[in-house]
């Protein structure tokens, strides 16, 4: 048995003192019953909808599937309650919602047109009733379709992706019966929208076991449907002479998701996606057996734009995804200037520049290497020193007032010309960007500039 918050009791009570069936059902209960802790609370109750809102006149219906939204406060959290009436088994001719919705009398009826059986457990504060041996399937880490797994994927394909979901999320594994289903119906994943696809896969993606995630989507063939250019990097070899790669292309894009240090889903997806232009550009000389991948970021920039689109990502997140596939390739030396070093923070953008160093670190271990080096941790020092100079007239702790006012000028070109040249004279050492020492100058690189 599970304990379940005092407010929770509290809620379910008001449908028990008016009569309903009331039970916490799907995620909720198989988290309590692992031990995590959750936020999203579903429940499902013998009352209809219209019923529903008379015990709670604050909640919201307005959807055809029974189910009501009602806002609460939950361990000092706004949420929202989801509170869906018994239903039945119905047709799914979309691949994805029932073209109709009947109520069911009990909660057995219920949690037989669930998706997988530790889904399908319910309880009311006192029992669970599990008829799928959903609690048993916990403790085997099963993932295991209730009833016929062909017919729960026709029905909503979006099942596809959530039992590899729930597996990488939850570390466990889909039985072999329910694997040949997700197998044998993943084509049908394509009837599914690219924002419900999106989110599962983002949910992969920042799991603790994301690696694993990608692989059993390879395995299970939903990743030629929904990252084609992902699934042929698996036959795209790099292990040749001169080249440090270990593994395919494929693979060394997984394993660098895998010791991706970031905590940002379009980092660590940029990641995952930062070589896949190696598929188009590789070219394996005969006679040295040498391969190379000549311009494969500038390829990948153009195929992660597309997928941005594809997947329905905001402006600022498709910004960010081809800004950093476009310069994951970007050179480490010693020997490197201010100005080039200054040149690649206006490239990548000061905001992005601890994405673009975790995806390094990805790329390094994705490719057999340590995840750092002496001259990478330089120039991460050089990165610092070279943010506490100024990168453009804005920055210059002076601006036009202060130059009007210091050589009697009125607005006009000559001021611009001034301060550029002042820009210049920080930038190459000449003059610190302090406002004493600035103002100072000033009269010079008038006279320069007259």
């Amino acid at each position: 048995m599970v304990s379940l918050p005092e407010e929770i009791v509290t809620f379910m009570d008001v449908f028990a003192k008016s009569n309903y069936q009331i039970y916490v059902v799907g995620g909720a209960v198989r988290d309590l019953l692992i031990g995590k802790t959750t936020l999203n609370w579903d429940f499902t109750t013998s009352a209809k909808p219209e019923e529903i809102l008379k015990l709670f006149p604050d909640g919201f219906y307005n959807n055809q599937f029974g189910t009501v939204g009602i806002p609460k406060k939950f361990n000092d959290q706004n949420v929202v309650f989801e509170v869906t009436t018994f239903r039945k088994e119905s047709d799914y001719s979309d691949k994805r919602r029932p073209e109709n919705v009947e109520w069911a009398k009990t909660i057995e009826e219920d949690l037989a047109r669930r998706d997988f059986t530790i889904n399908a457990i319910a309880c009311d504060g006192k029992k669970l009733t599990d008829p799928f041996q959903g609690q048993e399937h916990i403790k085997q880490k099963l993932v295991i379709a209730v009833g016929d797994p062909q017919v729960r994927f026709q029905e909503d394909a979006l099942r596809l992706m959530r039992a590899v979901r729930l597996c990488t999320e939850l570390g466990f594994v889909i039985d072999q019966k329910t694997h040949e289903a997700v197998k044998q119906n993943a084509h049908l994943i394509t009837h599914v929208s690219w924002e419900r696809i999106r989110d599962e896969l983002f949910r992969i993606i920042m799991s603790d076991n994301a690696a694993d995630g990608i692989l059993l989507l390879k395995e299970t063939t939903l990743l030629k449907y929904i990252l084609p250019e992902v699934d042929v990097c698996f036959e795209v070899q790099q292990v040749s002479p001169k080249r440090h790669h270990i593994y395919d292309v494929g693979t060394h894009l997984v394993m660098s998701l895998k010791h991706c240090p970031s905590k940002d889903v379009i980092t660590r997806f940029a990641t995952l996606l930062h070589d896949i232009g190696k598929a188009e550009t590789y070219r394996k000389d005969e006679e040295t057996k040498i391969i190379t991948f000549y311009n494969h970021e500038v390829v990948g920039e153009k195929q992660v734009g597309e997928i941005a689109k594809r997947f329905k990502l905001s402006n600022k997140d498709s910004h960010k995804l081809i800004t950093l596939v476009r310069s994951h390739q970007f050179t480490v030396s010693e020997i490197q200037t201010d100005k080039a070093v200054r040149r690649f923070i206006r490239q990548v953008g000061k905001e992005y520049l601890q994405d673009i160093l975790d995806l390094r670190t990805g790329d390094r271990v994705g490719s057999g290497s340590t995840p750092t080096s002496w001259r990478l941790d330089l120039f991460k020092k050089r990165l610092e020193e070279v943010q506490k100079q100024p990168f453009s007239v804005t920055d210059l702790k002076i601006d036009g007032t202060d130059v009007m006012k210091t050589l009697d000028l009125k607005p006009g070109p000559e001021v611009g010309k001034i301060l550029n040249a002042l820009f210049d004279e920080v930038i190459n050492g000449k003059v610190k960007n302090e406002k004493s020492s600035l103002l100072e100058v000033l009269p010079r690189l008038r006279d320069q500039n007259t």
